[in-house]
């Protein structure tokens, strides 16, 4: 993990087009087989355990052919034994990249087979990637007892200091990866895009995904599930390296998922998302080929960024923007979530979770907090690995499952945003099919769960002897809230229905202005709410009587205006991030006319990206991107657990992003008010 006090501005710039090679520290130009190639740099190194220094790109070689004659082979990326020489007789590794996604595995000259075959065949290196920066695939040499060869497929090879026997043997016993940069969003992507174009399920790709992550997540938790129970655990989200090429194989690995899937539908974790006649319906061949991919990384061992960011990048490309919905930017959410601070004792709610984005962020802001507060003595790079010990998982799962709430008016939104709570450490059982503005009426089927989920969070928390709105019975969920983190629907396509708009105190029925409302609604006295507003609510004429109703009911905390590019390229609005507080019963009796307090207000320009939605990094004056010196940290375990430190330096860029600035501003500004 990169600590922020390692990286020291450089006075070396780029240009726009140009990236920093991870081997060699020296600016490369930006192509989509570059970009990929760098990709598998850091997988090398990072999931893989190749040391940087025993790699070698755009390595150039001699060997014989079939008829003995000299040729002259290059291949993108070359890795050799440990320690040895860059040349051809120690290379045991090497990654051939196509030059983008237009060439297939099976083009022609330039595909998997016809590029890596040659060169497999006449070295000595016996392990091979082929990848166009999607698919991707691995090939291995063989030779029998009279010295014929082969080449053949696999679903992967062994890493530093493993073999391919150890590869295979290990099975169910094998060690998954702990997955590296992007990774984990190529694989969903890959997986995705598979069953998409090869499995006729255009309409239903995405769930037949989710049930096998939801199928691999199972079988990780089994491991700390099973000890509890008194049983033996043994993986069976598994896929042997050679299993993919027989149809024996595959079946094999589809009998071995299907059963799981089963097992998981009637388990106690997962009782409450499925309705039990769900079934996997790929081909096994298909199935196989999910699940080899998946099966190589360890999804709870991942950081919650990364699995958040490749499971929304399916979600939010198969569950597109409709009736006014799209997702909000991880940089905003994470804002907004700092700003507020949430802990161990916040009972959160995001009555609009779409797939659960704000959720997501909130639990992992809380697993750290209650990471430092379990091991304070630990620096910052294992605070990262302690955040997923058994002993941290299981007080993330409590504190979820607890305090953690989100409503959503799309039943397909309520599963994804459930997934990604699983991903992210649990707490799944409370995110709910309601329609808020209609909460506590309604007839969505949800409704009469959760005000039983909100009276088992309050007996059982740590405010049980609060003195709520007796307004409100105990099992109703107004009035609960400590704190609310929300991007609620807005925009001309989105319509109340009359009869629920006439029960608010604020005029028409624009949802946007409803949902401060309901938010109000269903915050504690003293509870906070972060969301996002159009700016006409803020600015225009016609939302006087609305402003009115905020500071009559809230104080202001803070305004932070954003830029236009800040939802683009889903949609182009001007929106602003509105944190306010909800009045005590005592501060209601003041008329908001005589309020005296500091308001922290905050103008972003830059939000990481530009309007097509293309990362925009820090630049000098003359408008070159800059570089900093930077110590890149990560920590791997051998097979027998032992703990191993990395290291090596870097120059990165860094991205022109106002919001981290601000919630550290807001910090200051809090300690200053003594907020």
């Amino acid at each position: 993990m990169a600590d922020i006090e390692n990286d020291v501005q450089n006075e070396v710039v780029l240009s726009e087009d140009q990236v920093i090679c991870a081997l060699t520290n020296n600016p490369v130009k930006a192509t989509a087989k570059e970009l990929t190639l760098q990709s598998m740099i850091l997988m090398m190194t990072e999931e893989y355990n190749f040391a940087l220094e025993d790699m070698e790109r755009n390595f150039s070689f001699k060997y014989l052919d079939e008829e003995g004659k000299k040729k002259t082979g290059k291949v993108d990326l070359a890795v050799f034994e440990k320690g040895r020489g860059h040349d051809v007789d120690n290379m045991i590794r090497f990654i051939i990249v196509a030059k983008d996604n237009s060439v297939k595995p099976t083009t022609k000259k330039t595909g998997a087979e016809d590029t890596l075959t040659p060169y497999l065949s006449f070295t000595d290196c016996d392990f091979a990637l082929w990848t166009n920066g999607e698919d991707m695939q691995y090939m291995h040499c063989v030779e029998d007892a009279l010295g014929q060869i082969t080449v053949e497929d696999l679903s992967d090879f062994p890493s530093e200091g493993q073999s391919l026997d150890d590869l295979e043997k290990a099975g169910e016993k094998g060690i998954t990866r702990k997955p590296a940069n992007e990774s984990l969003v190529r694989t969903f992507k890959r997986c995705h895009d598979y069953i998409y174009g090869n499995e006729g399920m255009k309409k239903t790709a995405f769930w037949e995904l989710l049930n096998l992550i939801f199928t691999k997540l199972y079988d990780e938790k089994r491991r700390f599930i099973a000890p509890k129970n008194g049983e033996s655990y043994r993986r069976k989200f598994w896929v042997g390296v050679k299993e993919l090429n027989t149809p024996n194989g595959q079946a094999a690995v589809a009998k071995r998922i299907k059963d799981l899937f089963e097992e998981l539908k009637a388990s106690q974790m997962f009782k409450d998302v499925f309705d039990g006649n769900e079934q996997i319906m790929l081909s096994d061949r298909g199935l196989a080929f999910v699940a080899s991919e998946l099966a190589k990384y360890s999804f709870l061992d991942a950081t919650v960024d990364v699995k958040g960011t490749a499971y929304e990048t399916i979600v939010s490309n198969t569950l597109k923007q409709e009736a006014g919905q799209f997702f909000t930017p991880r940089n905003i959410i994470k804002c907004m979530v700092e700003m507020l601070d949430p802990d161990q004792n916040t009972r959160i709610l995001d009555p609009a979770c779409g797939s659960g984005g704000f959720l997501v962020m909130a639990l992992d802001y809380v697993r750290r907090k209650i990471t430092r507060s379990v091991y304070p003595d630990v620096d910052e790079l294992h605070v990262e690995e302690k955040a997923n010990t058994p002993e941290i998982n299981e007080l993330v799962r409590e504190y979820a499952e607890r305090y953690i709430f989100g409503f959503d008016f799309d039943p397909d939104l309520k599963k994804a945003a459930r997934m990604n709570m699983v991903m992210a450490g649990d707490g799944h059982a409370n995110v709910f099919n309601i329609n808020s503005l209609d909460y506590p009426q309604g007839s969505k089927p949800d409704v009469p769960f959760v005000g039983e989920k909100v009276k088992e969070s309050i007996e059982g928390g740590y405010d049980n002897d609060f003195a709520f709105d007796k307004n409100y019975t105990l099992d109703n969920a107004f009035g609960k809230f400590d704190m609310i983190f929300t991007n609620p629907p807005f925009g001309s396509k989105v319509e109340v229905d009359v009869e629920i708009g006439n029960r608010f105190q604020l005029p028409g029925n624009a949802p946007e202005v409803l949902f401060v409302e309901q938010c109000y609604n269903f915050l504690k006295p003293g509870g906070k709410m972060a969301i996002v507003l159009p700016d006409g609510i803020l600015g225009n004429p016609n939302h006087v009587e609305t402003r009115k109703w905020i500071l009559q009911h809230f104080k202001l905390l803070a305004s932070v205006d954003l830029p236009v590019e800040a939802f683009l390229p889903q949609v182009g609005v001007q929106a602003s991030l509105l944190f306010l507080q909800k009045k005590t019963a005592q501060e209601l009796l003041m008329p908001y006319e005589n309020d005296d307090y500091d308001v922290f207000m905050a103008i972003v320009e830059k939000v990481g990206k530009d309007r097509r939605g293309v990362p925009i990094y820090k630049k000098d004056d003359d408008g070159a991107e800059l570089l900093f010196e930077h110590i890149k940290k990560w920590i791997t375990y051998t097979e027998s657990g032992h703990e191993v430190l990395h290291q090596r330096k870097e120059r990165i860029k860094h991205i022109d992003d106002d919001l981290p600035d601000v919630s550290t501003a807001y910090k200051t500004f809090k300690e200053e008010q003594k907020i």
